[in-house]
């Protein structure tokens, strides 16, 4: 039996995505310290900015999640098909 491919990360793909996260969001907290407006409108927009921030992590766990859950009922439903198969006898005769 062959186990099944597992995707994997590179440590440079993980890198570019950090480093990619960490310069937007340090440009536009930057962005909204040097903006010329009043104090309130700058607050406002940075509580918007972490409201983002946290709602897309959030859906990147629920998407994760989502997807370990299925990878597991495939699994479960392909060891219950192997232990069927390997049950199996075409050639017994039931007496």
């Amino acid at each position: 039996m062959t186990k099944p491919i597992q995707p994997t990360q590179t440590t440079a793909f993980y890198v570019q995505a950090v480093l990619s996260f960490a310069v937007s969001l340090t440009s536009v907290v930057i962005a909204l310290i040097y903006l010329p407006t009043e104090g309130w409108i700058k607050a406002f927009l940075g509580l918007g900015l972490l409201y983002v921030v946290t709602s897309t992590i959030t859906l990147c766990k629920v998407v994760r999640d989502r997807q370990e859950l299925s990878e597991v009922s495939n699994r479960v439903d392909q060891a219950r098909l192997d232990k069927l198969l390997t049950q199996h006898d075409p050639f017994k005769v039931d007496a």
